[in-house]
């Protein structure tokens, strides 16, 4: 399912002495099947972005078409309730949203609240339990006894058991280890591989979105400022460092390599792609 922002505008609470525009004729495409980065500062515009792509908010000028349905401004708030099923958002420390006695109960509201019944909601527990790499004893568990990775497992779950089209994550990793982020961005990207699932990544981490995303949109204020392959972000390292946008570790590592001399032919964004490099010149070094 697409996503597709044309000429957006948003304004919080317009008309009013605490007027403030928070987008800016913003123009987007999210791909059917992608894995999007969105990155930006604080205050670029990320978390309105993010809340216009399930249609918490409504566009004040242009249009936001999720899948077949056109979001305007005079779009009514009734008829909404569908397209936040086909869109899940995974919000920053999401395990803070758990309410329910067992595990089971909260995973199984959302589905329950859209008509499912008390079966067929642990039913679909069960199995997203599985998908975020928890066994089916945690379904009688309290959330509240669970560790805190634990926890974020099971509020994902609950966000995956409304079988969504596109899952979008706000900074799904904030406050977990190295180890602990590591696997939870690889469950991600089983789920994006495995269920061919739409992903948008709202992250500072550069490294993830070297490792995992297809196309990258930089904010900036609420302007979209520059967007591309995570490659053609990347290689302007000058407009990123202008911006204070970081760069993935092993482009960082690269561009020092380029200032000594070494002749790379092209800045690597990851660890990987640095190794090949350094095996080509040296490949080449050998046949001299």
């Amino acid at each position: 399912m697409d996503i597709t922002f044309e000429k957006v505008d948003f304004t919080y609470q317009p008309g009013t002495p605490f007027e403030e525009r928070a987008l800016f004729d913003l123009n987007l495409h999210i791909k059917d099947g992608s894995y999007t980065a969105i990155i930006g500062h604080t205050g670029s515009g990320k978390s309105t972005l993010l809340q216009h792509l399930n249609a918490l908010v409504k566009p004040t000028k242009g249009t936001v078409t999720i899948g077949e349905r056109v979001i305007t401004p005079e779009t009514d708030n009734k008829n909404l309730k569908p397209v936040r099923k086909k869109v899940g958002i995974v919000f920053q420390f999401p395990e803070s949203q758990l309410f329910e006695e067992t595990v089971g109960l909260d995973i199984a509201f959302g589905p329950r609240n859209f008509g499912a019944s008390k079966e067929e909601g642990l039913k679909l527990a069960k199995e997203m339990l599985e998908l975020v790499g928890l066994d089916e004893s945690f379904l009688e568990r309290s959330p509240f006894e669970l560790s805190g990775g634990q926890m974020r497992r099971v509020a994902i779950a609950g966000v995956l058991a409304m079988e969504p089209e596109v899952l979008v994550l706000d900074e799904p990793t904030a406050g977990l280890d190295p180890a602990g982020r590591k696997e939870m961005m690889e469950m991600f990207w089983d789920l994006h591989v495995k269920k061919k699932m739409t992903l948008v990544l709202v992250t500072h981490l550069m490294d993830d979105v070297a490792d995992y995303a297809d196309e990258a949109f930089i904010l900036e204020k609420g302007h979209l400022v520059k967007h591309g392959t995570p490659k053609e972000v990347f290689q302007d390292i000058p407009w990123l460092e202008e911006k204070q946008l970081g760069v993935p570790q092993a482009t960082e590592f690269a561009k020092k390599l380029q200032e000594k001399g070494l002749p790379l032919r092209e800045l690597p964004l990851t660890a990987d792609q640095l190794a090949d490099e350094l095996e080509a010149l040296l490949e080449k070094g050998d046949q001299k």
